[in-house]
Formats: C-alpha cells, structure tokens, sequence
C-alpha cells in the first residue's frame, strides 16, 4: 500500500516536471492569446485536457491488474506527447498564424503508432496474438501518416497524397474488423475486451474520418489559404481531443473491468 501512494505521487510529480519546462516557455506566448482566436484557445483547452488525462492514465496504473498496465502507461504516454507538441503548436499558431504542420506530424508520427499497439496490447492482455497483427497495423499507420505529411507540406501533390493515405487508413480498418486482429478479438477475448475493441475501432473509421475531413476542407476545396487554415487546425484539434482521450478511457474501463474480477 506504500509503495503503491509513493508510486502515485512519483507518477503525478514526473508528469508536472515533464510538462513544466514547457509550460514555462509556453506561456510567453500565451501572453499574447486574443479573446477571440478560436484556434489558439482550442490549442489552450485540448493541451490542458491533455494533461489532465496523462496525471489520470499514469496514476490509475497502479489500480489495474499487472496485465493491463502496460496498455494504460501507452494510453498515459500518449497523452503526455500530445500534450508537449500542443504547447509547441499553440505558440507557432499566437506568433505567426500560421499551421504548425510539422509539430502536428512529429506528435502523431509517435501517438497514432501507440494507439494501433493498444489494439494489439489489449488482445495480448487475453490471448496469445501472433506478431503479424502488430506489423500490418504498423505499416498501415506509416504509409497514412507519411503520406498525408508529403501532401500537406508540399512535397508531392495534395490529391496522390491524399488517395495514399486514405489507402493505409482502410488498410487499418480492414485489419480491425475483417482481418486478424478483428476476428482473434471475436474468439478469443471476454465481453470486456470486446467492448473496448469496439468502442476503439468505432473511433479509428468515425473519430479518425475527421482528419481526410479537415484535409479535404484545408487543401482540396481551393479556398482562401486563412480561412483553410483557421478550419484546418480547429477540426484537427477537435479530433486529437476525441481521439487520443477518449481512446484512453475506453482501455482504462475495460481494464478496470477485468481487473475487479481477481
């Protein structure tokens, strides 16, 4: 029981010293935030929540059975990644106006990679699931991230890119639901984990539909570049809340859940 409260406070201490130097140099340019900036408070709300939501997964680890803590320290280390890379983005936006597409990418070049895993985490938290599953899910990530970066910084034309990379993305899908992983989470994993497996995939087709959503509207409708970028970066944001968060708390309750039952 010690060890567990002096585990929890290390965990809440660790996340504020990660996120302090940040916050720190962050708030110079918050100084500068306008009431009226809805993309700039945007950048403020979901970095908060962010960290709120890394203290949460990181403290929890120490409520859930030693099989489940793995996938809750992902889900906390997702959180916490975001949460640097949007203090980063939020000063970029304030001092320039511009859209911090290279930070954007850096954070999910790392997150949406340790959010494919947690599908393989949770199945192994259960059964025995072959290597391949984490590979396919691997490459479907890469080639829809790497991809839609090469089209948004202008390195290759925005419609091949945008074709490719909705290619990995149904790649991803097809995987979840019709693939391996889809039908090894049918067989072998309890109604908990089902759920859960669920509830993650739901957010991978609707949660993650709007990103093409923002592409579309930022770079394939031809509209004024400052008004693209305004509705670019606040649909952006919105789907990084909803994703990463959210995607957190489902394998948080579905390991609660197994846990109770020891």
């Amino acid at each position: 029981m010690i060890s567990k409260c002096l585990f929890s406070k290390a965990s809440a201490l660790a996340v504020l010293g990660l996120l302090s130097p940040v916050g720190a140099m962050a708030s110079t340019g918050s100084q500068n935030l306008r009431g009226d900036d809805l993309v700039g408070v945007s950048f403020w709300v979901i970095s908060m929540a962010l960290v709120a939501a890394t203290a949460f997964f990181f403290l929890e680890t120490q409520r859930v059975s030693p099989k489940w803590k793995t996938s809750l320290t992902v889900s906390g280390l997702v959180t916490l990644v975001a949460a640097t890379h949007y203090f980063y983005m939020r000063d970029v936006w304030v001092a320039t106006g511009e859209t911090p597409t290279v930070f954007r990418y850096i954070d999910w070049l790392i997150t949406v990679p340790l959010l494919m895993v947690e599908f393989f985490l949770i199945l192994s938290a259960v059964t025995k699931v072959p290597a391949g599953v984490f590979w396919r899910l691997m490459v479907g990530t890469l080639v829809m991230l790497v991809a839609g970066y090469l089209g948004e910084a202008g390195k290759v034309g925005v419609w091949p890119a945008f074709i490719v990379s909705m290619a990995g993305w149904l790649y991803i899908i097809n995987e979840i639901y019709r693939g391996e992983a889809g039908k090894i989470n049918a067989a072998s994993a309890p109604p908990a984990v089902q759920s859960a497996f669920r509830l993650m995939r739901g957010i991978v087709v609707f949660g993650w539909a709007v990103y093409p959503i923002g592409y579309v509207f930022g770079y394939l409708l031809g509209g004024d570049p400052k008004d693209s970028a305004m509705a670019l970066n606040v649909v952006y944001n919105f789907a990084d809340f909803l994703n990463k968060i959210a995607f957190g708390v489902i394998i948080w309750a579905a390991a609660v859940s197994e846990s109770d039952k020891r």
